[in-house]
């Protein structure tokens, strides 16, 4: 139903038309992903330090929905970047950590069939990846867009790093507006 509200019944953008609408799926989707995995990293440590088949047979079902996630993230992202880059795929830092993501998923996803410590372990060492899907368009100058939600509570800060506004001040105004307002 979600889906369909996001693709069917937002409104359209004036400038991009319908493709405005695809980040209302893919960043839950990159959301989903990376909380996926972190909840598969718990349980497999959980199943490393006690052996309890829940956390194994758990966290094998978090591989295959976070694979799952991963590779709708990166192909509603593709469809979001061909009319604003031009192309499907650009080796920008934050799609390639998530690339990276997607195989380490693929990777736990293969070792699942060996003995169950490689596959444990491949999971546990992913989580370094989070911080850096995370914080690569800070680190490095992408063309993927900032992030969206900031921490700071200060305007002035939030336009420093990156030109957007923090997700507590989305509904005040900036200064500039409200004098185009009283212009009018």
């Amino acid at each position: 139903m979600a889906i369909h509200l996001s693709l069917r019944v937002a409104p359209l953008d004036l400038q991009q038309g319908g493709n405005s609408r695809i980040p209302y799926v893919h960043v839950p989707a990159a959301r989903m992903s990376i909380l996926v995995y972190i909840a598969t990293a718990i349980n497999t440590f959980l199943f490393l330090l006690t052996k309890h088949p829940l956390f194994l047979r758990s966290s094998g079902t978090g591989t295959e929905m976070g694979a799952f996630f991963t590779l709708f993230t990166l192909v509603t992202g593709g469809f979001r970047g061909r009319p604003m880059w031009g192309t499907f795929w650009v080796w920008d830092a934050r799609l390639t950590s998530v690339f990276i993501s997607f195989f380490i998923y693929l990777g736990a996803l293969r070792f699942q069939k060996l003995p169950v410590e490689p596959a444990s372990i491949s999971i546990c060492a992913g989580p370094i990846d989070i911080p850096i899907i995370k914080s690569s368009v800070n680190w490095w100058n992408t063309s993927h867009q900032p992030g969206s939600i900031s921490r700071s509570e200060n305007p002035a800060e939030n336009r420093e790093a990156g030109g957007h506004r923090s997700y507590h001040q989305t509904s005040e105004r900036f200064p500039d507006e409200e004098k185009d307002e009283r212009m009018e």
